[in-house]
């Protein structure tokens, strides 16, 4: 899981999971981003993203894969 954070300079990835400020985790996963990108990692950061900080994340997103890795049954 990647947790997104908003600080006072904005949001942004942090990969360390441990910056201070208003968190929400994503999984690994380019369909959770798209889905948080549509309104629900605004609404948990609350905060209305901007439009470089909404295409950081889409550039995260694009190099995710759509479907996990492993089967986990």
């Amino acid at each position: 899981m990647t947790r997104v954070v908003r600080t006072a300079e904005g949001v942004r990835i942090d990969p360390t999971g441990k910056a201070n400020g208003r968190g929400a985790y994503l999984h690994d996963l380019a369909s959770c981003w798209r889905a948080g990108l549509q309104g629900s990692l605004e609404h948990a950061l609350r905060v209305r993203l901007t439009p470089t900080e909404r295409l950081t994340l889409e550039e995260h997103m694009h190099r995710l894969p759509d479907e996990p890795l492993h089967d986990l049954t």
